[in-house]
């Protein structure tokens, strides 16, 4: 075992759980044990809770201008630490060194946004009526919980943590069991920065955490990132206890291919967006409508996609029970009498054989009731759907219940902007194979990709993380008495 077993964090210390129920935390690389994580109780949460609520007052009570010099400085030591930070994504998720820099470097990005929070947070003030002003304030909610899933370990934690801390909140972070390496070194380089004990903490553990964690009294409110059905028992469970709750699910996004795309663009964006981090991400190709002729965009992209080979330019999947889920969706879709263009089952790494590797997989001719068109794959699988017309490709996604990204791929800017005005998700692309908003745009989608009512980065946070005050003020008694007063 490469590393000690995971600890939880609270009073600005490590602290082993009193849980004897360990998971083991293997590489998806090479298959090796990296660490053991414990099943930690909810007696174990209270503390963390407690540790959370004590420290709450002191830093909701510093101004703005001093909480954010702490991230200032955090972000100054994830610079510094980049490639620790990516040889810890990479060895505990399995993306490849580019990938996990780049989650290294939006984590960055993301805590520059909180940076930038005195600007964004700064209230308004109008005189109504005469003598009479009203003002906003923004105030933190006291203690609040970020549940985040395993194919972002770093950047995901620092969507929630850098704007609900900067704001004036103290955290509970739950970490996922199978990645909870990142978070533990988030927590060091946080106190190095500055932050005071018990501003932020981390419980490890499983669904009993998760389940504590909605109930919990003195927990204000939730985010959660992982999968839909989990995630609308989060925000139910978490709403019936009377807090807000944001809760990101999956997703099942469609890219438009029109006979206009420029081929080679289409193809290696199609490409990149499927095979990117091994298809595990919410924002992943998962679907191409491919409308009318476009059979020599499909060719372009098969021989793009036979570019990626795993164990160099495509990382693994997270476990050997998601390489078979998905290996057993291609099959299935096989049966069914779609055709697999580019076959990725089977794949291994010489060197890393217990590794677990999907290798990009190619489908044509899958019909839009098949599971593979339907169902979250998440991995490096697209399957392509014909069909005739734009509005059929429409309709064919409108009848999808996710809505978190879609894309169209054309150079027609009537036809673009039809599918941005019709296409029904929350993040639309032209051209774009992965239509991520960059800070200070947030990050949601609709329908069962997302429950709440706001978005879980961005601008849109602020509402989230923050309860607004509003205030009226007189001091001249000669202004009189109005309705206003």
């Amino acid at each position: 075992m490469k590393y000690g077993r995971v600890k939880n964090y609270y009073n600005g210390e490590f602290v082993d759980s009193s849980s004897a129920n360990d998971l083991d935390v293997i590489s998806p690389i090479d298959g090796n044990l990296l660490s053991v994580v414990p099943m930690s109780s909810a007696e174990e949460l209270d503390s963390a809770v407690k540790s959370a609520k004590n420290a709450s007052a002191a830093w909701a009570g510093a101004p703005i201008k001093e909480r954010v010099q702490v991230f200032f400085r955090y972000r100054y030591l994830l610079e510094r630490n980049l490639d620790e930070l990516t040889a810890l994504v990479s060895e505990e998720n399995g993306k490849t060194w580019d990938e996990a820099k780049a989650e290294v470097e939006k984590s960055i990005e993301l805590t520059e946004f909180a940076c930038s929070m005195p600007q964004l947070v700064s209230g308004e003030i109008l005189e109504v009526s005469k003598g009479v002003e009203c003002r906003t304030e923004h105030f933190p909610l006291g203690v609040v919980a970020s549940i985040v899933p395993f194919n972002f370990p770093l950047m995901v934690p620092n969507w929630t943590m850098p704007n609900a801390l900067v704001l004036g909140n103290t955290m509970i972070m739950k970490p996922s069991e199978l990645v909870p390496l990142s978070c533990q070194r988030m927590a060091e380089l946080l106190k190095e920065a500055g932050l005071p004990d018990g501003v932020f903490n981390i419980i490890n553990g499983g669904r009993e955490i998760v389940e504590a964690i909605c109930d919990h009294p003195d927990i204000e409110a939730v985010s959660f990132v992982g999968s839909t059905h989990v995630a609308k028992l989060v925000y139910q469970r978490s709403t019936n206890a009377l807090k807000r709750c944001v809760a990101l699910g999956g997703a099942k996004n469609h890219l438009f291919v029109l006979p206009d795309a420029n081929p080679t663009m289409t193809a290696t964006n199609v490409t990149a967006s499927m095979t990117g981090c091994a298809g595990q991400r919410c924002m992943a190709a998962s679907a191409m409508l491919a409308v009318g002729d476009v059979d020599p965009i499909i060719d372009q992209i098969c021989d793009e996609a036979r570019k990626v080979v795993p164990g160099k330019n495509l990382g693994a999947v997270i476990s050997r029970a998601a390489k078979e889920r998905i290996e057993g969706y291609i099959t299935e879709a096989e049966k069914s009498g779609a055709k697999v263009l580019v076959d990725g089952r089977g794949a291994t790494v010489d060197g890393k054989e217990g590794g677990t590797y999907v290798g990009p997989t190619v489908i044509d001719h899958v019909t839009p009731e098949m599971s593979v068109a339907t169902e979250e794959i998440f991995g490096p699988v697209i399957s392509i759907i014909r069909t005739g017309t734009l509005d059929e490709a429409l309709k064919i996604e409108n009848a999808n219940p996710y809505g978190n990204a879609a894309s169209v791929f054309t150079q027609s800017g009537g036809a673009a902007r039809y599918v941005m005005e019709h296409a029904s998700a929350g993040m639309i692309g032209v051209n774009i194979g992965v239509p991520v908003p960059r800070e200070p745009f947030s990050f949601g989608g609709w329908n069962d990709s997302r429950f709440g009512a706001n978005d879980i980065t961005g601008k849109s946070s602020i509402e989230f993380w923050t309860k607004l005050k509003k205030t009226t003020t007189k001091w001249n008694p000669e202004a009189g008495v109005n309705w206003m007063s």
